[in-house]
């Protein structure tokens, strides 16, 4: 694996959006990484807060952390990135993987963003390739193009873990929808092999749980559970039985509560739209687009 020092991982679960952050470090004192943050939202009244945030937050102060990435492994549609919000208060760059590029010009079109809207990344600090490295203190992580739940999702190893965003879920949950701008049940299915390709042992960290039979939420697994019992990708259900089985399913999903605010501000790496002349950001809900 790509590492020199044991990683410890700590997780932070956001229960209104069913959630987990991550932050992974090399100890007290490290130079540290944060992925998938969650700015908290309120559909209802379009008022933000900062309390999942401001846990991570407390977290890495203290123990003494020095915050060098900021992670997504994808423009999330269920929850707001807090990225700039972390970037703020602690420092570090923003970083997602490069395919964003082809979410950005698909929304961009949808939401029918003016021409000021950059579809080129520029709004985060760092775009990842597929196999590229970044180096923390005694830690690296390795970025993995695992594309299908979007075109442009990204897994990252580190050590003997995988953080795999939205592609795979615990095994009673089963996988990702495809349904989204871009989504592909076969880039999917071909994604998660790529990922139970690593050795059985390997721990795999969601990035959400939606746990069902009244179990507690749960944040990781291994690649050998996935296998075994995985109710939509365990070992012998072919690319057809999957992509057949995905498809059918996702026609019977709603939207995600918070899929118009949050595709609008991730792309723009959680930043909010350019005020208005009276000083306030505003969002479009775009009328029969999605």
């Amino acid at each position: 694996m790509n590492t020199k020092k044991a990683a410890e991982i700590e997780s932070f679960f956001d229960p209104e959006t069913w959630t987990f952050t991550y932050v992974v470090s090399a100890g007290k004192g490290s130079p540290c990484v944060v992925i998938d943050s969650v700015l908290n939202y309120d559909p209802k009244s379009g008022r933000t807060a900062t309390r999942s945030a401001d846990q991570v937050i407390e977290y890495i102060q203290s123990k003494q952390l020095k915050l060098e990435w900021i992670l997504e492994t994808h423009a999330h549609a269920d929850h707001l990135t807090a990225a700039p919000y972390l970037q703020e208060k602690l420092g570090g760059k923003l970083v997602i993987g490069d395919h964003i590029v082809n979410v950005q010009n698909v929304f961009k079109g949808v939401f029918n963003l003016d021409s000021g809207f950059a579809t080129d990344g520029s709004q985060f600090d760092r775009l990842l390739k597929e196999g590229e490295s970044l180096a923390f203190g005694d830690l690296s992580l390795k970025a993995l193009f695992v594309p299908g739940h979007t075109p442009a999702c990204m897994a990252y190893e580190i050590g003997d873990a995988l953080f795999v965003g939205d592609t795979l879920f615990m095994p009673d949950v089963g996988t990702a929808r495809c349904d989204f701008p871009g989504g592909d049940a076969r880039a999917l299915y071909q994604s998660i092999q790529k990922l139970l390709a690593y050795p059985k042992e390997t721990k795999l960290y969601m990035c959400h749980d939606y746990p069902p039979n009244g179990r507690s939420p749960e944040h990781c697994t291994t690649v050998g559970a996935e296998k075994a019992s995985n109710i939509h990708v365990h070992d012998g259900i072919t690319e057809e039985q999957f992509v057949q089985m995905r498809t059918k399913r996702d026609d019977t999903l709603d939207m995600p509560n918070l899929i118009l605010p949050s595709i609008q501000v991730n792309i723009r790496a959680g930043h909010f739209p350019e005020p208005d002349s009276n000083g306030k950001s505003y969002l479009k809900i775009p009328l029969n687009a999605l």
